[in-house]
C-alpha cells in the first residue's frame, strides 16, 4: 500500500468518525446548541420563556461562543455557550453540562460575576447595574430532588428576608420526564433527529446543522476545531507534567529552590505561574 493510499484511508476514516459523531449529537452538546441558537432570537426567546415561566421576555441580542477574556493577566477566560440581553438591558447566559463537575456552584458564581463586571461603564451608578442570570441546563439532576428546575436566591440570614441584588442562578434538571414545557425542552435537548423534537423552533435548528449540506459542513469544522482544541490542551498538559517531573528531580537531588530549579530549566514565565499553582 502506498504513503497516499495509506493517507487516504486515514482521511476517510476520520472523516467517518466525525459524521458519525455530527449524528450523534444532541443540544446537550455546547456545539450544536451555540449553533443553533446563535443569533437565533425566536429559539432563545422560547427557550428563556420556559425556562423563567414568564411570556414576556423579549430577547434583542443573542450569540452562541461568546468569548469573556479575564482583564487580569493569567486570569481565566470563559466562553459561554449562550449570551441573551433582553429588551431591559438584563444579561443573561446559558450553559449546557453533561457532567458535575461542569455544572459546579462557584462555576455559576464565577460565570455572574464576569456577566456583571461587563455591565457598567466608567463613573456608571452601582443601581443601574441590570439583573443577570446564569442557567445551567444539565444533563444530570444537579441536586438529587427531582425538581424540574432549581432557582439560586440569596436571603438574609438573620430575618430570611429576599436579598435581591439581581443577581439570578437556576439550575434545570436534564432527569426530569414531566408532561409539561420543562419535560418537553428537556426531552427536546435529548434528540438526535429533528423529527423528534417537540418545539419547532429547535427543531429547525437542528434540522439545519444536523441535515442539510451547509450544516452539517458547519459542523463538520467545528468538531475539528474542537479536536484540535482538545489535542493541543493535552499536548499542552503533557509539558507542563513533564517540566514538574524534571523540576522536582531538580530540587530533589541538588537540593534547589522552586525558583532555582525553574531558572536551571529556562521554564517561561507563563508557565511559572501555573507550575507554581500546581505544585503548592
Amino acid at each position: 500500500m502506498t504513503e497516499n493510499n495509506q493517507s487516504e484511508i486515514l482521511t476517510e476514516t476520520q472523516n467517518n468518525d466525525i459524521e458519525q459523531i455530527i449524528d450523534n449529537l444532541t443540544l446537550f452538546d455546547d456545539d450544536l446548541l451555540s449553533k443553533v441558537f446563535d443569533e437565533n432570537i425566536e429559539a432563545t426567546q422560547l427557550l428563556l420563556q420556559i425556562i423563567m415561566k414568564r411570556d414576556d421576555i423579549r430577547v434583542i441580542w443573542v450569540k452562541g461562543q461568546d468569548e469573556f477574556k479575564n482583564p487580569i493577566v493569567g486570569g481565566r477566560n470563559i466562553r459561554l455557550d449562550i449570551r441573551a440581553i433582553l429588551g431591559d438591558g438584563r444579561q443573561i447566559n446559558v450553559e449546557v453540562q453533561r457532567n458535575t463537575e461542569g455544572s459546579h456552584v462557584r462555576r455559576a458564581r464565577f460565570h455572574s460575576s464576569m456577566l456583571d463586571s461587563r455591565m457598567l461603564r466608567e463613573a456608571q451608578e452601582f443601581k443601574d447595574l441590570k439583573d443577570s442570570y446564569v442557567i445551567f441546563i444539565c444533563e444530570h439532576d444537579k441536586f438529587k430532588r427531582g425538581l424540574p428546575v432549581y432557582h439560586i436566591d440569596r436571603y438574609i440570614r438573620e430575618t430570611k428576608e429576599l436579598f435581591n441584588d439581581g443577581s439570578n442562578i437556576i439550575y434545570v434538571n436534564g432527569k426530569y420526564e414531566g408532561d409539561d414545557d420543562i419535560g418537553r425542552l428537556v426531552h427536546d435537548f435529548k434528540c438526535k433527529k429533528s423529527s423528534d423534537v417537540y418545539y419547532k423552533e429547535f427543531a429547525a435548528g437542528v434540522r439545519h446543522f444536523k441535515e442539510t449540506e451547509e450544516g452539517r459542513e458547519i459542523m463538520c469544522e467545528a468538531v475539528k476545531k474542537y479536536g484540535d482544541q482538545v489535542a493541543e490542551k493535552a499536548r499542552i498538559e503533557a509539558k507542563l507534567e513533564l517540566q514538574i517531573a524534571n523540576i522536582s528531580k531538580l530540587i530533589k537531588k541538588m537540593n534547589l529552590t522552586l525558583e532555582q530549579a525553574m531558572d536551571t530549566l529556562d521554564i517561561s514565565e507563563e508557565d511559572r505561574k501555573v507550575i507554581i499553582e500546581k505544585m503548592h
